[in-house]
């Protein structure tokens, strides 16, 4: 069977809940199991990469099997956002379990993300916003999908959201830069969303602390009106950082 994008975004979630699920091979570079689907419902169809809880290795720093809860996470963050960052990502059962399941995205085989990151290219602002408010732990430069015409994507946003502050990132190109006022107004949406609607649909996913933290990251960017700077007492960079 051919596998086409679905035809709309929400044509695309809507498959990703309910279609079936069938795994196409194992992506061995993944540090937790993590698989190429296809994902099809009647004459329509997609690939996804599926990560099932069971799948995931226990992290020090991170409660065990949440993993995919915070993959989720991060796209309601991204959607609250208005920037669609983050793929269509669901939760659902699958061939080796529960898990998560985000649409396959094509990324442009002409970018150069390397270059993009040491330019640095305007494109990744929201993705620097969108980390900061996530406390994202793990934004390589591989985690970064340009797409053909322009849009940058991010994904593999497991290790986000712990309430102590654990940014790691290549993305420290406009380390202490003003925000603008586009990047502000996303921030005060968020802030007001985590009271509101983005906070009742966190609530499943992420502990009470762990939501109240993404409303004191918005307010702190909101006052500083800046991105942040690095702390020195401890790592800036993930590794390895591509």
């Amino acid at each position: 069977m051919p596998v086409e994008q679905p035809p709309g975004r929400q044509a695309a979630i809507t498959l990703l809940e309910s279609g079936e699920l069938h795994v196409e091979g194992r992506l061995a570079e993944a540090s937790n199991a993590t698989f190429l689907c296809t994902v099809g419902d009647g004459g329509l169809s997609a690939r996804c990469v599926y990560k099932p809880v069971r799948g995931e290795r226990p992290l020090d720093d991170f409660p065990p099997r949440t993993l995919a809860n915070r993959e989720r996470a991060a796209y309601l963050l991204s959607e609250a956002m208005g920037w669609r960052i983050v793929p269509p990502t669901v939760l659902r059962d699958g061939p080796f379990g529960p898990g998560m399941a985000q649409l396959w995205v094509d990324a442009d085989p002409a970018a150069d993300v390397l270059a993009m990151v040491l330019r640095p290219d305007e494109r990744l602002r929201r993705i620097c916003v969108f980390d900061v408010l996530a406390n994202n732990a793990d934004r390589k430069g591989t985690h970064l999908l340009p797409l053909p015409g322009g849009h940058v994507q991010g994904v593999d946003h497991g290790v986000c959201f712990a309430q102590a502050p654990k940014l790691r990132t290549v993305l420290w190109g406009w380390r202490g830069a003003a925000l603008e006022q586009e990047e502000l107004d996303a921030v005060r949406t968020v802030r007001d969303a985590v009271e509101g609607r983005l906070g009742a649909e966190l609530r499943d996913l992420l502990s009470r602390a762990e939501i109240g933290a993404i409303g004191r990251r918005a307010e702190g960017l909101l006052r500083a009106g800046r991105f942040p700077l690095p702390d020195p007492d401890r790592p800036a960079l993930p590794w390895p950082p591509f």
